[in-house]
């Protein structure tokens, strides 16, 4: 039991509305050898990105596979509605990186 239910406080619950993605029906699934990777990202785009997973319900390697795959072909990863959840999550964690930024990331020096 949680400390809660002990206190006789009520419990609470979160609820959140989460897009998820259909595969279709008779699609077969494709098998992989997943391995764990300690890639740096920058700290508020690593927020927004788990972020999203979140709101995606699926885990941050799920959606970093879905983004890096749909690039490569050259298809845009997100929809409309996706698009506007991003934005708002970049606005909540302060994420004011563009694309354009991409080649002049420089580290800080601590």
């Amino acid at each position: 039991m949680g400390a809660s239910a002990i206190s006789g406080e009520p419990l609470t619950a979160t609820w959140y509305i989460s897009t998820n993605i259909p595969m279709a029906k008779n699609e077969p699934t494709v098998a992989v050898e997943r391995v764990q990777t300690g890639i740096r990202l920058e700290r508020r785009l690593l927020k927004v990105l788990k972020a999203l997973a979140e709101y995606c319900d699926m885990t941050l390697g799920d959606l970093v596979e879905g983004i890096v795959l749909h690039s490569f072909e050259g298809k845009a990863p997100f929809e409309k509605t996706t698009l506007k959840h991003i934005e708002d999550l970049k606005r909540i964690y302060g994420l004011t990186l563009s694309a354009n930024d991409s080649h002049r990331l420089k580290e800080k020096r601590g």
